[in-house]
């Protein structure tokens, strides 16, 4: 589909959607469609075809668990990334499976192999794409069980204030646990609640986070459905929405870096272009220290399906995104 196609699609099937009316946002949150507001598609990929687009991402091949303590190596391979049916399929696995430890870019001089008791897959579009303020938007479903946590986030192309996280970080979604058991999650269904965050600050433990953990209307879980997950970001104001509604508002003066160089740019670390990036680990400590605790093997095979991904920029006013966000 061209590009001009895939604007006047997502037009006429947003515009269908909303004439059917839409459920009222929660208590707290407002709708903010992306219709009407200003903004323009200029890179999207809809996982057509039977294999990964290369021109626009790069598997990652690492087994050092993320920082996490999570348990997979993340490979290249067709068992873990694959594109069937118009999606995208991240899968993980419980196989024992040797690799290198770190992506290129933060490798140790030898790089040593490791070894992991899952497999999955990660994309990035690092070297390749990379954007500064706009709206980012991917409809997806998430796996379910204790132990999965797949995500779409973004990382700054170029770390122009330093190493995590002086440079920043943005989850547009994360989905840990889905289903497993939680006290204080409504709806009598276990853990449905999706998580968006800014991470900045200094090197840890002066490190920092603003997160937000947020239930579908309905209450159900997010693994039984697709949704839209988006970000829209902005000079100096950047907010999270699933389904158009807007459940986390962060504004400058919340966020910061130590880095030096930062000095004068009210907007840092979040000035900076930013690449995206879907993965589904495998354990961890936000995953495994909450819920039922641990990974369990019901829980695996799983997979996270993404029927597409899309970036739009503010067309009147690409330089800072803001005139877009209403």
């Amino acid at each position: 589909m061209t590009m001009a196609g895939l604007r006047q699609a997502v037009t006429l099937t947003a515009a269908l959607l909303l004439s059917g009316g839409a459920a009222p946002p929660p208590a707290g949150q407002s709708l903010a469609p992306r219709e009407g507001a200003g903004w323009e598609l200029v890179w999207a990929d809809e996982f057509e075809g039977t294999a990964l687009d290369r021109t626009r991402w790069t598997p990652e091949v690492s087994c050092w668990g993320g920082g996490n303590n999570e348990r997979q190596c993340y490979t290249d391979r067709p068992d873990n990334i694959a594109v069937e049916g118009g999606m995208l399929l991240l899968k993980a696995k419980k196989e024992r499976f040797a690799g290198p430890a770190r992506p290129p870019e933060i490798a140790e001089r030898d790089n040593p192999t490791l070894v992991q008791s899952h497999t999955s897959g990660k994309i990035r579009t690092i070297g390749l794409h990379a954007w500064r303020y706009g709206r980012i938007e991917a409809r997806a479903r998430v796996p379910a069980g204790q132990g999965t946590w797949p995500a779409i986030w973004m990382m700054p192309n170029d770390p122009a204030y330093g190493p995590w996280p002086r440079s920043g970080e943005i989850d547009i979604l994360e989905a840990v646990n889905i289903g497993a058991r939680c006290k204080v999650c409504e709806g009598g269904r276990g853990e449905n609640r999706t998580i968006s965050a800014l991470h900045f600050g200094d090197f840890a433990p002066q490190n920092r986070y603003i997160d937000s953990r947020t239930a579908l209307p309905s209450l159900a879980l997010q693994s039984d459905d697709f949704h839209v997950y988006a970000v829209e970001w902005g000079e100096g104001l950047i907010r999270f929405l699933v389904d158009d509604r807007v459940h986390l508002t962060v504004t400058a003066d919340q966020w910061s870096t130590a880095a030096r160089n930062a000095k004068g740019r009210p907007a840092a670390p979040f000035d900076q272009p930013f690449y995206l990036m879907a993965n589904l680990a495998v354990g961890g400590r936000l995953s495994e220290e909450n819920n039922a605790g641990g990974v369990a093997a019901s829980s695996f095979p799983a997979q996270f399906a993404i029927d597409w991904i899309r970036v739009y920029q503010c067309a009147s006013d690409p330089a800072t995104g803001r005139a877009c966000i209403r």
